[in-house]
């Protein structure tokens, strides 16, 4: 099969298509041929030689896949050749097939095609977990979520609103416009005002229950400032400065929490949890049209390191969706 295969770390250029053996499915796995994978923050670091991904023969690159099983292992239950699936790995999506265990495996809404599934998996898990699973968001409480734009973002909004829930999110200034259209209750333009002061004038000085962050760095403190008391800070990633001078004494006043998160170095038991609840609480969302993958652009499986190049230019609203194979079914 071709698969993309780091054998060094740089710019998108090192992101070369080589011929890899076909993966075999273990007693509890399913092999996948993947129509259409997508591209996360994580891809980016991992190329870089920033974020190791998990041990493999060949390091693929890619977290999230859509696609058609053609193998199933011997103890395998839940799934049947021909199933139409969608859901996340720690590595290997960037892949004409790839192998996972089964009860991480995902069907595609009714409704969904192959290339909106494959845009689905990675930020809506992830937005899920750190604003209800961990955040504990419920109706008519408030989120603070930054890069509202992004793929985690866009889906957040959606996911606060689904909810009932209210939402602040922040985003540069060509990227407003996008945010309000999604529903988000607050739109901060970062380069234009700050945004524990807009978080102040929207909750009538009570703070946020949540925040979900990506950026880190000196977000960190203002995060802090923006909580209400007991509130809580996921932090899903770090696009910005990894350290930070903590105001111990503020986060005391506040009562606050700081959870650091990720999803791929998870044992496989949690990403079970989070899959079959993924499955009940949000999959019919799909179906129903309340919650739906925003797409940016698509690129095919040669045009990757093109792909790499315009995420990392911070341009795109939404996913960015590379097509290995010519089907929207």
């Amino acid at each position: 099969m071709r698969a993309v295969v780091l054998t060094e770390y740089g710019e998108p250029k090192v992101l070369t298509i080589e011929q890899v053996p076909d993966p075999t499915p273990g007693p509890e796995e399913v092999v996948v041929q993947v129509a259409h994978t997508a591209l996360n923050r994580a891809d980016i670091l991992q190329r870089m030689g920033l974020y190791p991904g998990p041990a493999m023969e060949h390091e693929i690159p890619g977290m999230e896949y859509a696609g058609t099983i053609v193998s199933v292992g011997s103890r395998v239950t839940s799934w049947e050749r021909g199933d139409q699936v969608m859901g996340i790995v720690g590595g290997g999506a960037y892949a004409e097939k790839l192998s996972t265990h089964e009860r991480t495996v995902l069907g595609i809404p009714e409704g969904v095609n192959f290339a909106d599934a494959a845009a689905i998996p990675e930020v809506f898990m992830t937005a899920f977990d750190a604003l209800v699973v961990q955040g504990g968001l419920t109706s008519g409480r408030w989120a603070l979520v930054h890069a509202g734009a992004s793929g985690v973002g866009t889906a957040a909004i959606q996911i606060a609103k689904a909810i009932g829930a209210r939402i602040i999110v922040t985003t540069s200034s060509g990227k407003v416009q996008a945010c309000r259209e999604l529903g988000a209750d607050v739109v901060v333009d970062y380069t234009a005002k700050d945004f524990a002061d807009a978080v102040v004038e929207a909750t009538g000085g009570n703070g946020v229950d949540v925040v979900l962050d990506v950026v880190g760095g000196e977000y960190t403190v203002r995060n802090i400032k923006a909580l209400r008391v007991g509130g809580k800070i996921i932090q899903v990633g770090v696009m910005g400065e990894g350290r930070v001078d903590l105001p111990l004494g503020l986060l005391l006043m506040k009562r606050a929490a700081i959870i650091g998160t990720t999803l791929r170095s998870r044992p496989l038991e949690e990403k079970i949890r989070l899959a079959q609840r993924v499955k009940v609480e949000l999959l019919p969302r799909f179906s129903d049209g309340s919650l739906r993958p925003i797409i940016d652009s698509r690129y095919g499986f040669d045009q990757i390191a093109e792909a790499h190049a315009y995420m990392q230019s911070n341009a795109n609203i939404g996913k960015i969706v590379i097509d290995l194979r010519n089907s929207d079914s």
